[in-house]
């Protein structure tokens, strides 16, 4: 078989936000199969086995069969490659672990050119799923050598690099799982859970609630005995150690076994355990020095390390460290025997997916210096039936949470308290975490800002949990979405039609007491004040309005262009706002060139309105007002034909509407029938100052400030103090 050249890819988009393919953000890929286009999967000799021989979980792909193996059923019947370069792109995410299950590929109006999409998190893991599933489905199509394994690390290396971490990552899903919207404001774990003055922001485990103060406390671990000592929580004694001299005397008078910690370190770094001899005190000295501006020697509390997680001062997670062995055979290394006993447990490993760390001594002064004790080193043999001690004690990552004693959960809730801290990881020593401190002598030996919640997500052994949903429990009350109200309007008439109305309803919310951001063509707005004249791209101005804090209701004005460019910049709003379905010929670049082609676009809009919101639709253009269907909310109807068929139809069935009658806006619901607004003095002082606007356009604006819960008096006096040329 001759080598078929490669599929070209014309056109990559990443689409971020809602769009005519799916509500979240996807790659949208243009591509051209060549001389593919006359070769489906079936005439192209052992793709087919080779596919499924690299991939053999494609057998798990429905495709539109909608059962298993519908995908190779597909293959085998014959489909075309952009389809088989979707489904390889698919595959290669979940082997990478970015699970994803979207994807579609469509003809265009030109022959042999597709477009494919698939569901996408980050755009720069998604044009590395892409690539290597291009390289892939080449190799197999031209029988040539691939290295699957490779190409699923290098993407594995992508969403390492480019994903948010774990614990950051737990509590955008729990957001998400209530409906709060996020966005990530940077390439890092800074993420704003909620839109505008609604919004709360998290940096990995910590919010915008998180004291620097207390950061600084939780730091000096010195001050934070000292405070804590004085609530009465139980502390272990000790003091700050000037030398490693000072440190053996200071660990002579506290009482031997002791503890040698630097005063500000973290993570565990340069800590020492069950010090019981000068020689190990030096040591563990100039270790902790490293790591710290003080040393500490603390009077070593008995028991196993312990990491209760508080969140608004209540424990919501547990975990238990234990002690890590060795046990010598007379012939391996220490180091071979930790690989061959320790880091053999499949739970262990480099990245923050492993419950548990893998144990490099090398890399561990801590260990190392726990084996010098023992008069050993990576390198020695133990004895047949000798036990090494390697850590004293282990990743802390045994769940025991149902075991925490009220009093034990009290002293801790305490503790972060204290330090004024709204989220803290508490360390704590204990033979027993289901009796009190007191009676068995345990103590509290750090409090953390910033804490990991790796170890409770995934623990080694025990019950994972949901300490991602008590964290956005914390920041949003039971009844708060984080959302503010947004207007989206949407038409190709812009900015004719489309503009007036985003002003006037921006307008009309700024007198109902909101600081408003309008994005539309007439520029970007804070209020009544114009901060930008020209808007480039809708999607990135009403994304930075979302991101204002003091913004508490946004308006954005959207055509179809910037929806097949970009996708909406919101993932839902209260009121979405449709006015026509008129094509230009700048939608060619897209290949929309017909009407049920711009439906599919700008129904869009209808598609993200809330349940409690509604759709504002252009009752006299059939085709608008037949997206009603597809609205999950309320639909108010607007026209300047009363006896249009869809609104008389609509007002049979109780739905409301806004009409003009003699110049007048009526809004027309189940209640009754009010004026709203004068209409025709607005047009007037448009064309006076030499703009245009029409009739169906303050309608629109109406009809939206109704939806939005403004009076009709407040609508009525906001159109007449309305200025068009502001």
């Amino acid at each position: 078989m001759s080598k078929k050249n490669d599929i070209q890819l014309l056109r990559i988009n990443y689409l971020r936000g809602p769009n005519i393919w799916t509500y979240r953000s996807c790659l949208e890929v243009w591509l051209d199969l060549g001389e593919l286009e006359d070769h489906p999967s079936h005439q192209l000799p052992g793709l087919n086995e080779r596919l499924c021989s690299w991939l053999p979980n494609l057998v798990e792909h429905h495709c539109g069969v909608g059962e298993r193996g519908g995908f190779l059923q597909r293959l085998q019947e014959g489909t075309w490659c952009g389809h088989v370069l979707e489904h390889v792109v698919i595959e290669l995410l979940n082997l990478a672990g970015m699970p994803t299950g979207f994807g579609q590929t469509r003809s265009t109006s030109q022959r042999g050119v597709y477009r494919m999409v698939f569901r996408a998190r980050d755009e720069q893991v998604a044009r590395a799923a892409l690539r290597e599933g291009h390289a892939l489905l080449m190799a197999a199509i031209n029988d040539e050598r691939f290295d699957v394994q490779a190409a699923v690390a290098r993407l594995r290396d992508t969403i390492d690099d480019c994903y948010l971490g774990p614990s950051t990552a737990a509590i955008v899903a729990a957001a998400t799982e209530r409906r709060i919207p996020h966005i990530r404001l940077n390439d890092g774990n800074l993420v704003q859970l909620g839109h505008g003055a609604k919004q709360r922001r998290i940096w990995t485990a910590e919010t915008d609630r998180t004291s620097a103060i207390a950061e600084g406390i939780a730091r000096d671990k010195d001050l934070t005995k000292t405070l804590l000592q004085a609530v009465g929580v139980p502390v272990p004694h000790g003091v700050v150690a000037k030398s490693a001299e000072a440190a053996w005397e200071a660990a002579q008078d506290l009482g031997l076994p002791v503890v040698v910690k630097p005063s500000d370190g973290n993570h565990g770094r340069g800590v020492t355990l069950d010090l019981k001899t000068e020689q190990d005190v030096h040591a563990a000295f100039a270790l902790a020095e490293t790591e710290g501006s003080e040393v500490l020697v603390e009077r070593c509390i008995p028991g196993n390390e312990h990491r209760l997680l508080v969140v608004g001062g209540k424990v919501v997670a547990a975990a238990r460290g234990e002690s890590a062995w060795i046990h010598g055979d007379g012939k391996h290394s220490v180091q071979q025997l930790i690989d061959q006993q320790i880091n053999t447990d499949p739970r262990r490993g480099l990245t923050e997916d492993f419950p548990l760390n893998r144990v490099t001594p090398e890399e561990d002064p801590v260990v190392l210096l726990e084996l010098q004790r023992q008069n050993l080193s990576p390198s020695s043999v133990p004895a047949h039936g000798q036990r090494v001690l390697i850590q004293r004690n282990g990743n802390v990552a045994i769940d025991c949470t149902a075991e925490v004693h009220p009093e034990v959960a009290h002293a801790v809730g305490l503790a972060a308290r204290t330090v004024g801290l709204d989220i803290a990881g508490i360390d704590l020593v204990c033979e027993d975490i289901g009796k009190p401190l007191q009676e068995q002598g345990g103590a509290i030996v750090e409090v953390n800002a910033g804490p990991g919640l790796l170890m409770h997500l995934k623990p080694a052994e025990g019950v994972p949990q949901p300490v991602g949903q008590a964290i956005v429990d914390h920041l949003f009350a039971e009844d708060e979405s984080g959302r503010i109200p947004i207007v989206g309007v949407t038409g190709t008439n812009s900015p004719n039609g489309t503009t007036p109305i985003a002003r006037l309803v921006a307008w009309l919310l700024h007198l109902h007491g909101k600081q408003v951001g309008l994005a539309c063509h007439a520029g970007l707005f804070l209020g009544p004040r114009q901060v930008e004249k020209q808007v480039k791209r809708p999607f990135d101005a009403a994304h930075r309005l979302l991101m204002n804090r003091r913004v508490d209701a946004v308006v954005a004005e959207n055509d179809a262009s910037s929806i097949l460019n970009d996708g909406l910049a919101y993932d839902r709003c209260l009121v979405g706002v449709v006015t026509d379905l008129n094509l230009n010929d700048q939608l060619h670049h897209h290949d929309v060139r017909e009407q049920a082609q711009l439906f599919k676009v700008l129904r869009t809009q209808v598609d993200v309105v809330l349940p409690e919101g509604a759709a504002v639709l252009n009752a006299e253009d059939e085709q608008v007002a037949s997206m009603a269907e597809l609205c999950d909310g309320e639909v108010i109807f607007y026209s300047c034909n009363e006896q249009a068929a869809p609104l008389v139809a609509h007002r049979h069935g109780e739905g409301r509407a806004v009409v003009l009658r003699t110049g007048q806006a009526w809004l027309l619901g189940p209640e009754g029938e009010v004026v709203g607004a004068n209409v025709d003095s607005l047009l007037r002082r448009y064309a006076a100052a030499g703009l245009s606007c029409e009739a169906p356009a303050v309608l629109a604006a109406v009809a939206s400030a109704w939806a939005l819960g403004i009076s009709p008096e407040l609508i009525a006096a906001g159109l007449e103090t309305f200025i068009p040329a502001a």
